[in-house]
């Protein structure tokens, strides 16, 4: 791993040069843990001095969906209360009755329910949480269910609602409870941050209300809407934790397994299940960019910059922390960098 290891800094120094990000943390491993891992740039480019560091806390973003929605719902579902192919309205009075009501866990998890494919939350229902939650539950379909993957945040509003409906308890506590505590992600939680914590937090895109960085704050608008707490987006976390994290998924359990889910899940969210659409998609999880079939790569990308990919037939995983939202919201130059980290990260 030594020769990746060089290749791999070089490679996040140069995005750091050309300013697609102030600065990058990243780790590989396998079941055993933490194989090689590295940071690079700053913190924060208004002070030069605040380098990155290995345990430098970030806007996770999306993957908050698989940190807090994946897991929940795996949680319930290896629990026996949540069977994903019932349709919601069966079993979920808020849904019955409404377009809502036909659709299925498994379809959401998928991202071929049908549903909207933008949030627009405070245009569409304002500003009341209430009032949010009634409109999305309630909302018409895009599409047929079934006949389309279209990714879409709503998927993950949705189940994390309904994590929260199954459980009797909110998003964040039930991650908490589930997840993150026992596999001792003592830093992973939802915002905003305390003030102290959100000084060492990486900075993300310029708030134009106040004219400063977010630090410790959701980027996502949506989570910030409602409190720092949904499914969309609005956790922090670090390489170290998201290493544990994976660490865990690679790990064979026993009944009962030290987060709420188990290898059950797992192995179940890594595999296709949209039965020839395009593009392909696992449960929340989908194949890596130009990996064939063989390699097993799965990955989950959030926009501020962040990226988790895991192979088990490897018994390989990787992340890729960055700030990228700092300079920029265009895709592209990241994007090059993510799929080139990959391909160093899985020989």
């Amino acid at each position: 791993m030594t020769h990746a290891t060089g290749r791999i800094d070089t490679l996040l120094d140069q995005g750091v040069r050309d300013k697609v990000y102030p600065g990058a943390v990243w780790a590989t491993g396998n079941a055993t843990g933490i194989r090689a891992s590295g940071a690079t740039g700053v913190l924060d480019p208004e002070e030069p001095d605040t380098r990155m560091r290995l345990d430098t806390v970030f806007d996770a973003a999306s993957l908050t969906k698989i940190l807090a929605v994946w897991t929940s719902i795996g949680a319930l579902w290896e629990d026996q209360v949540l069977d994903l192919d019932t349709p919601l309205g069966a079993f979920w009075n808020e849904t019955t009755g409404y377009p809502l009501g036909a659709v299925t866990a498994r379809q959401l998890l998928t991202h071929t329910a049908g549903v909207p494919l933008r949030a627009q939350l405070k245009n569409l229902y304002g500003a009341d949480p209430r009032a949010i939650r009634a409109g999305v539950l309630h909302e018409a379909l895009h599409r047929p269910p079934g006949e389309a993957v279209e990714y879409t945040d709503r998927a993950a509003l949705i189940l994390g609602y309904l994590a929260e409906h199954l459980s009797g308890q909110s998003l964040d506590q039930i991650a908490t409870q589930r997840t993150w505590r026992p596999l001792g992600m003592e830093a992973t939680r939802f915002g905003p941050l305390p003030p102290a914590a959100a000084q060492a937090c990486a900075p993300t895109e310029l708030d134009q209300d106040t004219a400063t960085h977010l630090k410790g704050t959701a980027h996502d608008f949506s989570a910030r809407l409602l409190g720092g707490v949904c499914g969309i987006a609005g956790a922090f976390t670090t390489a170290h934790e998201l290493a544990a994290f994976l660490r865990y998924m690679l790990t064979p359990q026993t009944a009962p397994a030290p987060a709420g889910f188990g290898a059950k899940w797992t192995a179940c969210s890594l595999t296709l299940h949209t039965s020839g659409l395009e593009p392909e998609r696992g449960l929340f999880w989908h194949p890596a960019p130009h990996t064939s079939a063989d390699e097993d790569v799965w990955v989950h990308y959030g926009f501020t910059g962040t990226g988790m990919w895991i192979s088990p037939a490897q018994n390989r995983w990787a992340v890729l922390l960055t700030n990228k939202l700092y300079y920029t919201r265009d895709r592209e130059p990241l994007t090059n960098i993510r799929n080139a980290f990959r391909q160093l990260a899985f020989p």
